[in-house]
C-alpha cells in the first residue's frame, strides 16, 4: 500500500536518537473531526432520521454520513450546507466546521511518527521501486492503490485513506525552503491502472509536484541495471538539529530507523544511487514522453 498500513512500531526511552516529541500512539480521528461528527450524530437522531433518511436529504451516501459522523472523513462544505438546512438552520454545525482538523486520521499509528517528523524536516529524501510515491500521486491513483489491497477496504475507511494521503501533499507547497528528493524507477510509471485518461492524470500530476526547485525527481531508467538500493523502498530525512532519521516498508510491516549508524548507511546508498539516475531534466522529458505515447 505504502504509506503506512500496520499498527505495531512505537519508540522507547532506550533507543537511540529516540524521537522525544512524538506520540507513541494517537487517535485515528482527529478531535475535531469526532466532535463534529458527534454533534451531527445528536442533531439528526434528534430530528429522527436514519442515516440513509439523512443521506438522500443531503444527496450523499449513508456510508458517507457514517464516516463524517465517525471522524473518518472530513465533510466538504456542501455536506456541510445541506445538514444545516436539513436541521433547522441553527448554524452550530456551519461554526463548528471552521475548526475542523483532519489531524492524522488515515494513518496507521507507527506511519504517523514519520508524517509528523516530515513536517518538521529540514530535508527529505525518497526511493520507490514499486509505487509512485505517497507524496507524488495523483487521487485517482492513490484511490485505485486502496481499492487494489486484501482484505478489501470499507467505503467509509477508503475515503480516509484518500484523504489523508492528499493532506501529506501539502507539505510540498507550504514548506517551499525544504529540500526534497525523489529517486524512482522508471517502470512504477510505466505500471498501467485505469485508462489513458487515469495514467495521463497521474503523469500531469507528478510533473506539477516536482516542478517547483526545492522538488526534485530523478527516475532509475530500465536500462540503468543492478544498484545499491535494491534491498528495497526507503525515505530518509535529516531534522534542523542534524539528526538522520529513515523509514522503510514492506508485506504487512514498517519501521521507523533511528539509529544513527544505519540511517547514515542508507543516506550512502541514497546518494550513490542519485549519481546513477537520471538528470531532473532528463527525468522530466522522460514522463513528457510517457504522457505523449498514451
Amino acid at each position: 500500500m505504502a504509506d503506512g498500513t500496520d499498527s505495531s512500531l512505537a519508540l522507547t526511552d532506550g533507543e537511540t536518537d529516540r524521537v522525544d516529541d512524538l506520540p507513541e500512539r494517537e487517535p485515528d480521528p482527529s478531535d475535531s473531526l469526532r466532535t463534529f461528527g458527534a454533534v451531527l450524530q445528536a442533531m439528526r437522531e434528534h430530528a429522527g432520521f436514519s442515516r440513509a433518511e439523512f443521506g438522500e436529504r443531503v444527496r450523499f451516501s449513508k456510508h458517507t454520513v457514517a464516516s463524517v459522523e465517525l471522524g473518518r472523513r472530513m465533510p466538504d462544505e456542501s455536506f456541510v450546507e445541506r445538514a444545516e438546512e436539513v436541521l433547522g438552520n441553527v448554524g452550530a454545525l456551519r461554526r463548528s466546521a471552521r475548526f475542523l482538523s483532519r489531524g492524522d486520521a488515515g494513518l496507521a499509528a507507527w506511519f504517523r511518527q514519520w508524517a509528523r517528523l516530515e513536517k518538521v524536516a529540514a530535508g527529505l529524501c525518497t526511493y520507490e521501486c514499486r509505487l509512485v510515491p505517497g507524496l507524488l500521486q495523483s487521487e485517482a491513483y492513490a484511490r485505485a492503490v486502496f481499492e487494489g489491497t486484501i482484505p478489501v477496504v470499507p467505503d467509509e475507511r477508503l475515503e480516509a485513506l484518500v484523504a489523508a494521503r492528499m493532506e501529506r501533499q501539502r507539505t510540498l507547497w507550504e514548506r517551499p525552503t525544504v529540500p526534497f528528493s525523489f529517486i524512482v524507477e522508471e517502470h512504477v510509471f510505466r505500471r498501467r491502472f485505469g485508462g489513458p485518461a487515469q495514467l495521463r492524470g497521474m503523469l500531469d500530476r507528478v510533473l506539477e509536484l516536482t516542478a517547483p526547485r526545492h522538488v526534485t525527481l530523478q527516475i532509475v531508467p530500465l536500462e540503468a541495471g543492478l544498484h545499491a538500493c535494491l534491498d528495497g523502498p526507503v525515505r530518509l530525512l535529516e531534522t534542523a538539529d542534524g539528526r538522520r532519521f529513515g523509514y522503510a516498508e514492506g508485506q504487512q510491516n514498517g519501521r521507523l530507523i533511528t539509529d544513527a549508524k544505519e540511517a547514515s548507511l542508507l543516506y550512502q546508498r541514497y546518494v550513490t544511487l542519485r549519481s546513477q539516475a537520471l538528470t531532473p531534466t532528463d527525468s522530466r522529458s522522460l514522463l513528457e514522453r510517457l504522457r505523449g505515447e498514451l
